[in-house]
């Protein structure tokens, strides 16, 4: 039996180990959490990130490790990777772990962004102004997600406010984007270099978390589709990375902007447990084992929608044909992901009403304080 070790004990680390059982693949996490998600499904190493004894304990008898988000202390992930192959590595991680080191990486590939520029201190607000202009998004570096970290400013004072407001952390100014749609690729590459990629989603978001996720994306047209494949194939060649990774874009006259990389399995493909022939947890244990990777081929049409805060009627959801209920162990609370479900169909118009109908079950049982940010 396989050993893979995960940095991160969450629901990611959860669903991980859950599509590891059949294969014969155990799993191990780190995380300094008492109730991590996916200590109830795998063992559970708890202790700080900087402890040399807890590190060297994980990884001992690991055929490999892994991470499942991407604020990994680069120290511990570095320390890992000394004693035990990293995928993806650290350096994968280093440059996509800060949204600026991101979109240099992008830079230096030719792949459009956002406008774009740092800011450090108070006095790199005007000149940053001056290369984004108008309306703008700032967002912490590191550690921002679902939301978290991010503000919509008008102006140089605005911005001046919100980078206080928020702790004056290192940040980005990014021109503010009026797109069409949201869109997420998900991809995986091996050890041996072989490369697989899911079809391209649509994603809806309210107050900066994900909601609801549509696989495949309903009208892309082939020469998106094909730019982001070759978007895809740049990063990965470029890394040299290996395992699963997500790439967000946003939609614009035909083109796509690269939103933001995550070095992990993600959100936005979950619904690939039951909607395609390989989910993207098994393709991730299989790429960094350096295994085959299996079919990413779509079966039918497939709906993600998460659950926020508040739990609904599951046995509601239930009852609905071909729907499927994942909950991650968590105690209910405002902003929190507690859970998804998944609506998979043969047909658009199928789905469609089984997506108002879970809409219902699931914003019926939120509240407005349910909805807003959090972890």
């Amino acid at each position: 039996m396989k050993c893979v070790g995960v940095l991160g004990g969450g629901q990611l680390a959860r669903m991980l180990a859950l599509a590891g059982h059949p294969l014969g693949v155990r799993l191990r996490v780190f995380d300094p959490t008492a109730d991590a998600p996916a200590g109830a499904v795998a063992e559970h190493v708890r202790a700080d990130w900087g402890d040399a004894g807890a590190i060297e304990r994980f990884c001992d008898g690991l055929d490999a490790a892994t991470l499942e988000f991407e604020s990994v202390p680069i120290a511990t992930a570095r320390a890992v990777a000394a004693r035990v192959r990293l995928a993806p590595s650290a350096d994968a991680l280093a440059a996509t772990q800060d949204r600026l080191a991101e979109k240099e990486l992008a830079r230096r590939l030719g792949i459009e962004t956002a406008g774009y520029a740092k800011i450090d201190r108070a006095e790199d607000i005007a000149a940053a102004w001056g290369r984004t202009g108008g309306r703008a998004v700032l967002k912490q570096r590191t550690m921002g997600y679902d939301g978290r970290g991010q503000a919509v400013v008008a102006s140089p004072q605005d911005t001046l406010l919100a980078w206080e407001s928020g702790g004056r952390y290192p940040s980005v100014l990014e021109k503010f984007v009026t797109f069409e749609r949201e869109l997420s690729l998900v991809a995986a590459r091996s050890t041996a270099g072989e490369t697989a990629a899911y079809p391209l989603v649509e994603n809806v978001h309210r107050e900066g978390m994900l909601r609801r996720t549509l696989a495949p994306a309903p009208g892309v047209q082939a020469e998106v589709a094909a730019q982001a494949a070759s978007i895809a194939e740049h990063i990965l060649r470029e890394l040299d990375y290996v395992g699963v990774i997500t790439l967000e874009f946003f939609e614009k006259e035909g083109r796509l902007l690269l939103n933001e990389i995550a070095p992990r399995v993600h959100n936005s493909g979950h619904w690939s447990i039951e909607g395609s022939q390989t989910s993207q947890f098994e393709n991730h244990l299989r790429a960094v084992l350096g295994w085959p990777l299996g079919s990413t081929r779509p079966v039918g049409c497939s709906a993600l929608l998460n659950i926020i805060g508040t739990l609904p009627d599951t046995t509601g959801i239930l009852g609905l044909p071909d729907t499927h209920l994942h909950l991650y162990g968590k105690e209910p609370r405002r902003g929190r992901k507690l859970g998804h479900v998944t609506a998979r169909a043969d047909d658009r118009t199928t789905l469609e009403n089984r997506i108002r109908a879970l809409e219902q079950m699931i914003e019926g049982a939120a509240t407005p304080r349910d909805t807003e940010g959090g972890p």
